[in-house]
């Protein structure tokens, strides 16, 4: 266990590279109760997220959620987030535990529109069932079906009697769902789908082999990959800022950025050698200290030692070498395309 966002979590049940694997091959179940949840609603909720968010929430339509983020007025990350569409006057924001208290301030001090924000962080329980076998377990314990609902899309139902928000969202690369529901319900549920799970193969798994899979999946962390120091084209969550819908905070800076192009770039590191990057390690390039590696690991899946870094554009190319360098020496590494591992589909 180790204090996480204010929390004590699991790093490990049964060993990262056990849960790593159930989640790649058969299923893993997260308790991911630490994140935080806001309801924005109100006449003007969508103005309000649309001002303080970089995507275009007006695309969304009942029962569909996005992923997006919080700019400042530089462009950079206060946080990133899941938006849920619940109806065109409610939504359901989903942030970082480690950022619950500064995203509301945050959004609080923005909100000029005929909205409330509600913090029902500590009255929910989250659970995330994440892995090819995800549909098969949970179905037995739901009163729907789950085929239905697809990738970023979210349903209200129940759940060995209790009710939930089942979203097929998720931060492993895998299929998956994530569960909201009262908080008291949290060990009722948790061992529900244990139990139901157990002829598969389910495993609980812990925030290591969240981050392996995560990383695998070229899934950013904040506080690692993107942060109040990284802009979001940087970061390379273009995808996300859609200058189109109109002003947004940082919209302008996003968009003079768009124009020049960004002066560094997120890249995918393999490491050439047995070392392992890890965070905060220098980069070096003919022999010049050029950045720092942001997340590195272990990949459990691929067998090979990988990690993010941001360096200057004109060094990013896939293909070439660089070193990072490991208490003063030199270990080589390759730059890489993302996301390291995708999922095969069908």
């Amino acid at each position: 266990m180790v204090s996480f966002g204010g929390w004590n979590m699991p790093v490990e049940y049964s060993g990262i590279a056990l849960e790593h694997n159930a989640v790649r091959t058969r299923a893993g179940l997260f308790d991911v109760s630490h994140m935080g949840e806001f309801i924005v609603s109100g006449p003007q909720a969508l103005d309000l997220i649309q001002h303080v968010t970089c995507n275009d929430a007006s695309r969304l339509v009942d029962g569909q959620a996005q992923y997006s983020a919080l700019p400042t007025e530089d462009g950079t990350v206060v946080d990133d987030l899941l938006v849920y569409r619940e109806s065109a006057s409610r939504y359901l924001l989903v942030v970082n535990a480690s950022n619950i208290e500064s995203d509301l301030e945050w959004i609080q001090s923005h909100n000029t529109f005929t909205a409330s924000v509600e913090n029902i962080s500590s009255a929910t329980g989250l659970l995330a069932l994440q892995g090819p076998l995800a549909r098969e377990i949970l179905q037995v314990l739901v009163d729907l079906p789950l085929d239905p609902i697809a990738t970023f899309h979210f349903v209200r139902g129940h759940l060995s009697g209790v009710d939930v928000m089942i979203s097929r969202t998720g931060y492993t690369g895998e299929d998956g769902f994530e569960l909201y529901f009262a908080a008291p319900n949290s060990e009722q549920l948790w061992n529900s789908i244990l139990s139901a799970g157990k002829r598969h193969g389910l495993l609980p798994a812990g925030l290591g082999a969240r981050n392996t899979l995560r990383l695998e999946a070229g899934l950013l962390l904040h506080g690692n990959d993107i942060d109040r120091t990284t802009t979001l084209l940087e970061a390379g969550l273009g995808w996300i800022v859609k200058s189109g819908k109109g002003r947004f905070i940082g919209s302008e800076a996003l968009a003079r950025e768009k124009a020049d192009g960004p002066k560094r770039k997120l890249i995918g590191l393999e490491m050439l050698g047995p070392e392992i990057a890890r965070e905060h390690y220098p980069i070096r390039i003919d022999e010049q200290e050029v950045g720092h590696v942001t997340s590195g690991s272990p990949s459990i899946t691929l067998k090979k030692n990988i990690g993010l870094a941001y360096v200057p554009v004109d060094l990013a190319a896939v293909g070439e070498t660089c070193d990072v360098m490991i208490r003063k020496r030199a270990c080589k590494a390759q730059i890489v395309s993302t996301p390291f591992y995708k999922r095969s589909i069908g």
